[in-house]
């Protein structure tokens, strides 16, 4: 059984230049009890994919009519897209589905305490009394690393550490126990100790409550230990789809082989850095035919630069949009 399914997601936002493209027919699903890694460079639009599920877009985002985002819940299936005021967007933002920000400071309310943003939302979504409510916040904040969490409990974000707000925001998005979590690059702030810490907790919520979880970040790593499956996007459109070992042991989109060979070699510290070749470019300017032909050392002629790649299968639920693949050949 799915717990969302995503079809044909295409976002645009109005600008003054014309409308953007930002996401391009995303499709995927997740189960529950699954975690896939989104990942990517920046501005390749896993973000705003995960915002759209909440439908955290800013009011200049328009989606196409042919996007589909539907919740299995106990309940019977949401269909998120046809939800259009935020009292009824409250059984998906903060209910169903948790999100941990990748900016904590301009997450949090400046002049409300942590914990009373944390009961808060416990008072709306759960039928805890405000003691059961504090009790929890209290409990969630000891689990994500945060020492005397009955004193932080009582603190404002200005007083806490960039580490420490990361991990008060995880706490908060996880004690509501949502069927699914977005977590955007959760780790970054973190020391590598606490970034443990926080990805066994999740691991260990996994576990617990079968909650699914779309995990976005660049380090490839973190994906190695906590994904089942990894999705890579590029410039709004989703490239390569499959289990995690599979890919990043052996991908088929040139695009994800050049991520993994910027990564450092520990067995070789001499050994110079990869970086992808040139520049992702502007969503202003996007190209014709596969959007990755203008850094691509694997061009095939003239079929990269106009002709947009189909998907094709490389393995067991392992499949890439390249042009290379339906040569038979990988990256």
């Amino acid at each position: 059984m799915s717990l969302i399914d995503v079809e044909n997601l295409t976002l645009q936002f109005k600008t003054d230049e014309g409308l953007i493209t930002a996401v391009d027919n995303v499709s995927f699903s997740l189960a529950p009890g699954e975690v896939m890694g989104l990942v990517g460079e920046s501005g390749s639009g896993k973000s705003v994919t995960a915002k759209s599920l909440m439908k955290l877009n800013p009011g200049n985002a328009v989606y196409a009519p042919e996007s589909r985002i539907t919740l299995h819940l106990d309940s019977g299936p949401v269909d998120v897209m046809s939800l259009k005021r935020p009292r009824d967007m409250e059984v998906v933002r903060g209910g169903a589905v948790s999100m941990i920000f990748q900016e904590p400071m301009a997450s949090f309310a400046p002049a409300m305490t942590i914990g009373s943003q944390m009961v808060e939302q416990l008072l709306i979504h759960t039928d805890m009394s405000k003691a059961q409510a504090r009790e929890l916040s209290v409990e969630m904040l000891d689990r994500v690393g945060i020492a005397d969490a009955s004193t932080r409990f009582g603190q404002y974000a200005f007083e806490m550490s960039g580490g420490m707000r990361q991990r008060a925001m995880i706490a908060m998005a996880l004690s509501t126990k949502p069927k699914l979590l977005i977590a955007d690059e959760p780790t970054t702030a973190l020391d590598v100790t606490i970034q443990a810490q926080v990805i066994d907790l999740m691991k260990d919520l996994v576990d617990e409550f079968g909650m699914g979880i779309i995990f976005i970040t660049h380090d490839l790593g973190v994906v190695a230990q906590t994904a089942d499956k990894v999705a890579v996007m590029y410039l709004g459109k989703m490239i390569e789809q499959g289990p995690v070992r599979e890919v990043i042991r052996t991908p088929s989109h040139p695009y994800t082989q050049g991520l993994i060979d910027a990564l450092p070699q520990l067995d070789d510290l001499d050994k110079p850095l990869m970086p992808v070749p040139g520049d992702i470019p502007s969503p202003l300017e996007r190209p014709e035919g596969c959007v990755f032909h203008t850094r691509c050392t694997k061009i095939i002629g003239d079929v990269c630069r106009t002709t947009v790649p189909s998907w094709a299968d490389t393995g067991e639920s392992h499949r890439a949009a390249c042009h290379l693949c339906h040569q038979g050949h990988r990256a």
